[in-house]
């Protein structure tokens, strides 16, 4: 054969295997990830014929038709089954076809090969691989000195091949093996001696069974007592870290099995099976209770009622080296997202949702309609918390029992399933028992960032909220200790939300804390829990959001509603620093009544108290400190600025111009300037600050900018960015 003809043989048979191959991949692709294929369908021996098509690379000086025609036989070793030692025994047919004398170099070898073979199962279907044989052959010519007879030549077989497998059964292969053989005469006559192309076709018989028959199937695990409970939408993330049920699973062999993997499918509400439990080993005989989990996804949020469900957990392990899976059905009722028990007061956190945009747009409708009622130097918190209360009694919304599970029955026996609204549906609806009321509550706060909680006594929720302000300046907020809950450091004030649209906030607030003082000798009976810490744990519920298209109340009767409550709040307060002037008559309780008039904008009884405790001492810088600032909050900048530097005089000749007063003033005197745009000046003063307290001074560094560069840096207001003195005094 002419190299021309061989070349385009070899590319014919190159992209043959190409196909082969390319077919093969797509094939395994997508198989299940994990398994041997080459141990699970592990055979013990092998026996096959093979037909090979052979071309010599080189020229024998003539033409010949040459074939292969061989038995086979495969072990694959037990520990590593793609190496498999194989053993050829076979004969190659050389034909001459010189029509001159076509019988004369006519030959036979007959051989005996061994070597290995190593064979990869990549899917169920394909293998592919290679091997290596060596062995020794007889030649023998029958025609070659007729005379004399068959004449014999002994030879030396060496082959290198690869092998593309199609496995149409367990027990059946069909192999395409193409391979380069090279010859050695060990006798003179060298003629054949070289390397012969060749491309086989083997049918193998493989022993053993089909671990895919119903007869081999593995079951070496024997399934016991199932646990599985209702399921509650609202729990969702909570389930993939936590037991949903339980199930025990026994090793029935005698044998041990080893890496045993229990996951839970419920189809159509998961993305794939969960992962549940994994052991190294179970031994033989040995049983395990394993807790379920269940990483479900946001298709539980769109039930509606009781879904009954059946899912499957899943086993799968190694038994003598082979992988088995087996699976066992449970049934579940889901029940939808409004739904759950009270067997952990920390799950209601579950329904507080401040992400829903529908939330967020109703209150910043009551932030808007009350922003000029608002009293800046004030909480803010608490003056949010006491618009939203206004607000939600504006547009009607009242307490309702809820008349088929009331809150003190469900409470008492956590085994009954209760029903809690979500906030988008309580607003909507516009009433809602006290726990719809406080999730509600609690999710509106939270979509301005105000930190809430909810407090559970015998019967009955309601939520709070963290005002920010520091414990030991409780009387900033209210002159009563036990008006609020200190928590970690920081006030906390509870609301009877049940009160809404029939009493004020105080009074609502009044309430919530004789409920919590009333269990203070039983602390086991009323429970705190802050909502963030607590949605850790139970995250909020998946929501499909919509516009509610709500009708938000009147902006006027909301800020009227809240202008009217902080009236009387401050009422409270100012009267609480005003008595106790009035009975100490102490230059001290003066100024901080005139911090208190000033913070809540009463200017004019401010400056009455600052200079009723300089007529008490005409010495008294704070006082004189604080005149200024009500000078400056009432846009009078000069006169401010007059005040400041004259306190700053007297500091500088009693020697104390470095004091932290000093500092106070020269700040003070700083924002002063800053605000009459003389910024050169408001620089000098800063920078006077800063050397007497560079931290403090650093909160305001703006200050120390020209113009525009400060404006845009500072944070909020910078007119009520204003330091009294003697307030802590």
């Amino acid at each position: 054969m002419n190299v021309k003809k061989l070349l385009g043989r070899v590319q014919k048979i190159s992209f043959l295997i190409l196909f082969i191959f390319t077919f093969a991949t797509i094939q395994g692709y997508g198989q299940e990830h994990g398994v041997d294929y080459n141990t699970y369908y592990q055979f013990p021996i092998s026996c096959g014929i093979e037909y090979q098509m052979l071309n010599p690379f080189g020229s024998y000086g003539g033409t010949f038709n040459i074939f292969d025609i061989s038995a086979q036989v495969r072990y694959p070793i037990p520990t590593i089954p793609v190496f498999q030692p194989t053993a050829h025994i076979g004969m190659m047919v050389f034909d001459n076809q010189d029509i001159n004398d076509p019988k004369k170099w006519d030959h036979n070898h007959y051989y005996l090969s061994a070597g290995v073979l190593y064979s990869n199962r990549f899917s169920k279907n394909f293998e592919i691989g290679a091997e290596a044989l060596l062995g020794f052959s007889q030649a023998v010519f029958p025609d070659l000195v007729p005379e004399k007879g068959p004449q014999g030549s002994a030879n030396l077989l060496f082959e290198i091949g690869g092998r593309i497998c199609l496995n149409p059964s367990y027990n059946f292969s069909i192999d395409i093996n193409p391979n380069i053989k090279y010859l050695a005469s060990l006798s003179p006559l060298k003629d054949f001696d070289g390397l012969i192309f060749g491309i086989g076709f083997t049918g193998q018989y493989r022993f053993g069974e089909d671990p895919d028959s119903p007869a081999a199937i593995i079951r070496s695990i024997r399934f016991g007592e199932t646990s599985f409970p209702p399921l509650f939408a609202a729990m969702q993330s909570y389930y993939a870290k936590h037991p949903v049920g339980k199930i025990s699973i026994t090793n029935i062999e005698n044998h041990p099995i080893s890496d045993v993997k229990v996951s839970f499918y419920q189809a159509g509400y998961m993305d794939s099976p969960t992962p549940s439990a994994s052991i190294p080993e179970l031994g033989a005989g040995d049983s395990k209770e394993v807790d379920i989990l269940a990483s479900f996804n946001e298709e539980v949020f769109k039930t509606e009622g009781t879904t009954p469900l059946t899912g499957e957990i899943i086993v799968t392990y190694t038994s003598n080296r082979k992988p088995a899976e087996q699976k066992q059905s449970v049934s579940y009722d889901l029940y939808d997202k409004t739904s759950l028990t009270w067997d952990d007061d920390k799950k209601v956190a579950a329904f507080i949702t401040p992400a829903d945009s529908a939330l967020r747009n109703y209150t910043s409708f009551i932030r808007q309609s009350c922003k000029d009622e608002v009293i800046p130097a004030y909480c803010d918190k608490l003056q949010i918390a006491m618009q939203v209360f206004h607000a939600l009694g504006e547009i009607g919304c009242i307490y309702q029992v809820d008349p088929t599970s009331p809150f003190a029955s469900v409470q008492e026996d956590p085994m009954v399933i209760d029903s809690v609204s979500l906030p988008r549906n309580t607003l909507k609806r516009s009433t809602g028992d006290c726990d719809d009321l406080t999730v509600l509550y609690c999710s509106l706060l939270e979509t301005v960032g105000i930190e809430t909680g909810f407090i559970t006594v015998p019967g009955h929720i309601y939520p709070c909220f963290n005002t920010k302000v520091p414990g030991r300046e409780y009387k900033s907020i209210f002159p009563d200790r036990d008006m609020t809950i200190n928590v970690d450091g920081e006030l906390w004030l509870p609301v009877e939300i049940t009160m809404v649209g029939k009493a004020n906030f105080l009074d609502a607030c009044r309430k919530g804390m004789e409920e919590w003082i009333a269990y203070e000798e039983s602390p086991k009976m009323r429970g705190f829990y802050i909502t963030r810490t607590s949605q850790e744990l139970y995250r909020p519920v998946g929501l499909k959001e919509t516009d509610l298209g709500l009708q938000y109340g009147s902006q006027d009767a909301i800020a009227q509603s809240f202008k009217d409550d902080m009236s009387k709040l401050i009422n409270i307060i100012v009267m609480d620093y005003s008595e106790k002037a009035k009975k100490s008559g102490k230059k001290e309780d003066y100024n901080r009544l005139g911090i208190r008039y000033a913070k809540f904008t009463q200017y004019s009884p401010a400056e009455k108290a600052f200079n009723r405790a300089l007529y008490i001492d005409d010495r008294y810088l704070s006082a004189r400190v604080n005149l200024g600032n009500v000078y400056f909050l009432k846009g009078e900048y000069s006169r401010a600025l007059n005040m400041y530097l004259d306190v700053l005089r007297r500091l500088e000749m009693e020697g104390k111009e470095e004091s932290s007063q000093a500092m106070l003033t020269l700040m003070n005197a700083s924002r002063t300037c800053y605000q009459m745009e003389d910024y050169d000046e408001a620089k000098k003063y800063f920078a006077m600050a800063k050397e007497i307290d560079p931290d403090k001074a650093e909160q305001y560094s703006y200050l120390s900018l020209g113009e525009g560069e400060g404006r845009s840096a500072a944070a909020g207001d910078i007119s009520r960015e204003i330091i009294f003195a003697g307030e802590e005094e």
